[in-house]
């Protein structure tokens, strides 16, 4: 491991350094939002019935199904980005002060794309302006899609603010070693700035994240998304309290995923060894497996509830669980990940950044087929019937499967963008590795060179 002491040009380096490999992966991102841009564009041309979704009834199908989906894991990813961030704060884990910002930072491009999802669904994006935002004060007694609207808007909002504030420390003390080109976006963060805010913003940071904390387990990954499902007693394959805490398992485990696959990126991009460690890495991946475990637990006991006396419409919609490789692959994916982080608590020699990688990439792809899984068989299996008592058929259209194409493109896009703007590495960060603690470079070196002054 390398025992280099980081300095402010380690962090500037991204904002300075362009190579081929950052061209040649942003025309890659490009291309891939680009592919679902012009099938959504033929979507809006001819109609919703370009994808895998059909009414209900003759239609033998579903009406949400990858779109909702990845939705779900999207959101899923952003609030758990968050709730690592601000627990940094809140609970002095400065182990991950390196990565914090990079998980705010996923947060705002995860909820970017979920909100971008609920767009794509409606099927025509006026339908935002005339059926939601024009009735707001109707819509939001009585719509869950307004509900998710409303939260994530909410969140959205906190997450800038939030990064926001942090930034302003920064960019005053980096000032002059960041891109003129941005200069009216610095100017615009750093408005009214003065030494004397610090340590008042703070203390507004700290009672930020304090609120996202509240709120992520109380009404957004383990509220408002969840009733969404929830609350619907004619869909026993949703129904039930334990979705708040399953579904939050399952952002947490996405988002250290996440976090640990856009934390390696940026080492590997710009030799952030001695800055983003092995350390952060061994315990992001011990994080993964507590949630990993917790996400089990749960799916164990829908299925022990689902199968031992239960109704005839909830014992067919867990039995679909049993024989469905939808589900009996994520499922074992996240069991496979488990086991291999259970094994290097005991021999840490299996520990790799290549496996933890390998191991963060498969929880994102089950979670994101159990999430569209959970969604279509929950239609599958109502307790009602309109036209067959047997289940109808889906499977994703390209255009469905190139929206995940699309946004994974997006966020990439995002991250190589705002990497170009700002530090995507708290200077706090760098300061608490050289054991500054707090304090400004120039006040630092001002100190080491000028002796005080007593009267």
């Amino acid at each position: 491991m390398s025992t280099k002491t980081p300095t402010e040009a380690d962090i500037l380096r991204p904002l300075k350094n362009t190579s081929k490999r950052y061209f040649m992966l942003f025309g890659a991102a490009a291309i891939a939002f680009g592919i679902f841009l012009v099938g959504w564009i033929y979507q809006l041309a001819v109609g919703m019935s370009v994808t895998g979704l059909s009414d209900w009834g003759s239609g033998g199908g579903v009406t949400w199904g990858l779109y909702i989906g990845a939705f779900i894991w999207w959101v899923g990813i952003a609030h758990g980005g968050i709730i690592l961030s601000a627990a940094v704060r809140l609970l002095g884990m400065d182990r991950y002060m390196p990565v914090a910002r990079l998980a705010e930072m996923l947060t705002l491009a995860g909820l970017s794309a979920a909100g971008f999802y609920i767009i794509v669904h409606m099927g025509r994006p006026d339908r935002m302006v005339t059926s939601v935002l024009g009735h707001y004060h109707i819509t939001v007694n009585n719509s869950p899609l307004v509900w998710d609207v409303t939260v994530i808007t909410a969140y959205f909002v906190l997450t800038a603010t939030y990064l926001a504030l942090t930034l302003r420390y920064d960019i005053t003390r980096l000032r002059d070693d960041l891109p003129d080109m941005f200069e009216p976006v610095y100017k615009l963060l750093t408005l009214g700035y003065s030494e004397k805010e610090d340590e008042v913003i703070e203390r507004m940071v700290w009672w930020v994240a304090l609120a996202i904390i509240i709120m992520a387990p109380l009404l957004l990954h383990g509220g408002v998304i969840p009733w969404l499902f929830a609350l619907l007693p004619t869909y026993p394959g949703w129904f039930g309290a334990i979705q708040g805490p399953q579904f939050l398992t399952i952002a947490l485990t996405s988002a250290i995923s996440g976090v640990i696959v856009v934390s390696y990126a940026f080492r590997r991009a710009y030799d952030w060894d001695h800055i983003i460690t092995d350390d952060i890495f061994r315990g992001l991946l011990l994080w993964l497996g507590f949630f990993c475990l917790l996400f089990l637990w749960l799916q164990l006991q829908q299925l022990t509830s689902g199968s031992f006396s239960a109704t005839v419409d909830h014992q067919a919609a867990t039995a679909s669980k049993l024989s469905h490789p939808a589900y009996i692959v994520p499922i074992t994916m996240v069991f496979g990940v488990l086991m291999y982080i259970f094994a290097t608590t005991l021999r840490p020699s299996l520990f790799s950044k290549a496996r933890a990688i390998a191991a963060g990439v498969l929880v994102l792809i089950a979670t994101l087929v159990e999430k569209t899984y959970f969604v279509v068989a929950g239609l599958w299996y109502p307790a009602f019937s309109i036209y067959d008592a047997t289940p109808g058929d889906y499977f994703p259209s390209l255009i469905e499967m190139s929206s995940v194409l699309g946004t994974i493109g997006m966020v990439v896009l995002f991250f190589l963008v705002i990497a170009k703007v700002v530090p995507v590495v708290e200077l706090h960060a760098v300061e608490h590795l050289r054991g500054d603690h707090g304090h400004g470079h120039e006040e630092a070196h001002e100190s080491e060179t000028e002796p005080e002054v007593k009267a």
